[in-house]
């Protein structure tokens, strides 16, 4: 079955925008060093715009981890327990980041929209600030959607998502091992 790719854009947004922040903010200051060196000519704006297209990147790859199920948790704890109540138990943990990002997405709108001085402007580039502070009501309602879908995939879909540097470790022991030994403490045979 094909993909709609326009679902498909939307489901991997956040990755695609930090691709693009990535490259647009390393291009920037790579221009900004050879400027530097070969014109002895700094643009003022230049590292200012780096730091707020860093912070998005950022927040936006957050809310990609969010989506991947990356985020650090302490597992170790659930080993002996079955699957079903693990993801149960992590549904009702992911409950209360859930409820920390609706809060959060309520102060930062309330605080861009309603509290901030409407003349606080960036320094060098001299726009709003409020639009570099619009990060946080757009990166953590994202992240909120990605939770939910995780949740989802995880408790109604019965898919397991799995966070990918978990799944290479877990890969990596049921193949012999790191450093040779295998799963059960064995050397492997090479």
């Amino acid at each position: 079955m094909k993909r709609n790719p326009i679902i498909h854009f939307l489901d991997n947004i956040e990755s695609y925008i930090c691709r693009v922040l990535l490259v647009f903010f390393v291009v920037l200051l790579f221009a900004q060093i050879l400027s530097r060196e070969f014109f002895d000519y700094s643009f003022s704006w230049s590292e200012e715009l780096a730091v707020y297209t860093f912070v998005w990147f950022v927040f936006f790859g957050a809310s990609y981890a969010a989506k991947l199920g990356a985020h650090n948790r302490v597992t170790f704890q659930f080993n002996a327990l079955p699957r079903k109540v693990v993801n149960v138990i992590e549904a009702i943990a992911d409950l209360f980041w859930l409820g920390f990002n609706v809060y959060f997405v309520y102060l930062s709108y309330d605080f861009i929209f309603n509290k901030m001085n409407v003349f606080w402007k960036s320094q060098t580039l001299g726009v709003p600030m409020k639009y570099f502070y619009m990060i946080f009501p757009i990166a953590f309602t994202l992240m909120s959607i990605r939770i939910i879908q995780v949740n989802y995939y995880k408790l109604i879909k019965g898919v397991d998502v799995k966070d990918p540097e978990k799944a290479e470790v877990d890969k990596m022991l049921e193949e012999g091992g790191v450093g040779g030994d295998s799963a059960d403490g064995t050397k492997a045979e090479g």
